[in-house]
């Protein structure tokens, strides 16, 4: 996709170094952050003071460098009608409870979209200092490294990822899927961060991931850095609908397999 009047580089740019300033902060601040703590949507859905601190962080540096364009936050929402421009989507800690016990696999995300489709991403790990980057139509790269995909053709030796919701009612329906999807795979692999979980399947190390009832902050990073790798994403029309990322080899049966299982039901 072109953009009038900047280029997707550019916005990638931006997007490294604000998230890499925003994870610098995250890692500083943990340890006084995680004493103030609260939830959302309910007693398991937390969200720390260092989530609102990085939130703000990113939201004033994207002001400096690319005033008037708005941004779509997890903690704070959506500032401004982005019309045909740029749009910033930032989950500044996606992993907020590894982050609460000191799990190192959590991370921040920032990708620029235009209308409903990145464009560009970000996604830094404050613990590892890993650097996950992405533009549309040039590749998918982890420290500057091109990624691809597995080369999986076979569900029955695929290691899919997955996530559940913070709702207990949800979480029974999803513990019922997984038990039935999962004589069908390699193994299953639960880490806690959508972001990441994305990037893994970019890198090889898993060969698919799904997830019910994330949120355009969840996917809007490490979606495009999974497609540049070649991944097939299928994206949720709702915050209520599943997340699907899956090397070439393995979709269409994986995608099958979760149906089967009750996947349209959780």
């Amino acid at each position: 996709m072109g953009l009038v009047g900047v280029a997707e580089g550019d916005l990638l740019e931006i997007a490294l170094v604000v998230a890499e300033e925003a994870a610098g902060l995250a890692r500083r601040a943990r340890d006084g952050a995680i004493e103030d703590v609260d939830t959302k949507s309910s007693e398991t859905d937390v969200v720390t003071a260092a989530d609102l601190a990085v939130e703000r962080l990113v939201r004033d540096r994207l002001a400096e460098l690319r005033p008037g364009e708005p941004v779509l936050g997890e903690e704070a929402g959506a500032s401004g009608d982005p019309g045909d421009g740029v749009r910033w989507v930032v989950d500044p800690i996606d992993g907020t409870v590894n982050y609460l016990y000191g799990y190192p696999w959590y991370a921040v995300s920032l990708a620029a979209q235009v209308g409903d489709e990145s464009v560009a991403a970000a996604v830094v790990e404050p613990v590892s200092g890993r650097r996950w980057t992405a533009v549309r139509g040039g590749g998918a790269f982890l420290d500057g490294r091109p990624l691809r995909v597995s080369s999986a053709t076979r569900l029955e030796l695929s290691l899919v990822g997955t996530g559940f919701a913070y709702r207990v009612e949800r979480r029974a329906r999803q513990a019922v899927a997984v038990s039935r999807l999962l004589g069908r795979v390699r193994d299953i692999r639960r880490a806690g961060a959508a972001s990441l979980d994305l990037c893994a399947v970019a890198a090889g190390w898993l060969d698919g991931y799904f997830e019910h009832g994330l949120n355009r902050w969840d996917w809007a990073g490490g979606a495009l850095i999974a497609e540049e790798a070649g991944a097939v994403v299928r994206l949720p029309a709702s915050a209520d609908g599943l997340t699907f990322v899956a090397a070439p080899g393995i979709a269409e049966e994986l995608w099958t397999a979760l149906s089967e299982a009750g996947y349209g039901e959780v």
